[in-house]
């Protein structure tokens, strides 16, 4: 492999990852650590990456900026799974809920499987998915039609057209990024809308947040902090963060992975 190949396929295997070591790409491509070390030297002055102790990760992105589904599945695996696990306890038989795209959303829809007479609106291909695979006769999973995004969402007029006719008793949601000035955002305007949609047609607004979402910023607000009557996050939050969610947040929980 001539060397601007290879370095082409460790920049779509960080993109796509969301993150490499030097040891692993070393393995991959049968070369010296100080081979992928150069390569990373050259991609990240080009300013396609980031390099970081032992490794490189995406370069920072815009905020429009939409990392695919696959990429944000692989990042913070553990912090996910206990925020799902917490979120699974708000949920109980006969509840009318909604799930927005998300790799977090996605694993929560994993504990509700066996909670009995459950209604379930999402505009998550993967989400529908899961609540299909497991074939429960006394579930009803509503899917929203729409435009798919990178993060497999649909949205647009359609999906809010459905959406904007729903009553539900809670929404949960995932986000790109969270701050106090913009609150909390996606890098894709349609799907700010949609889930606006989602924020007005819930009783309650159950936001899904890991901690490196803190002073990340997409480039369209869907709701202020405020708005969140239960926010979940990690113990990677800061306590920065902490102290402001909790001057806007009722029921602010973190969790440990």
């Amino acid at each position: 492999m001539l060397a601007q190949q290879r370095q082409a396929a460790i920049l779509e295997r960080v993109r796509s990852a969301g993150g490499a070591r030097v040891s692993e790409l070393a393995a991959e491509f049968g070369v010296s650590d100080m081979t992928i070390r150069r390569d990373l030297d050259l991609l990240s002055d080009r300013g396609l990456l980031a390099k970081v102790h032992g490794g490189a990760t995406p370069g920072l992105p815009g905020s429009a900026h939409e990392p695919g589904f696959a990429a944000k599945s692989a990042q913070q695996r553990p912090e996910k799974t206990a925020i799902a696990a917490e979120a699974a306890t708000l949920v109980g038989p006969g509840t009318a809920i909604a799930l927005s795209a998300g790799t977090t959303t996605v694993e929560l829809a994993g504990r509700l499987i066996d909670v009995p007479s459950l209604t379930v609106v999402t505009n998550s291909i993967p989400v529908a998915d899961v609540f299909y695979r497991a074939g429960r006769p006394d579930s009803t999973v509503v899917l929203t039609g729409g435009v798919r995004t990178p993060s497999d969402a649909l949205v647009g007029p359609v999906a809010v057209a459905a959406i904007r006719s729903l009553h539900l008793d809670l929404v949960f949601l995932g986000v790109h990024g969270m701050s106090e000035r913009a609150g909390f955002t996606t890098p894709n305007l349609q799907e700010s809308e949609t889930n606006r949609a989602l924020v007005e047609a819930a009783e309650r607004l159950v936001v899904l947040a890991d901690g490196t979402k803190w002073d990340t910023v997409g480039i369209s607000s869907f709701a202020a902090l405020g708005e969140a009557h239960t926010l979940i996050s990690d113990a990677g939050l800061p306590d920065p963060a902490r102290a402001v969610l909790a001057d806007y947040v009722s029921d602010l929980r973190v969790v440990e992975p």
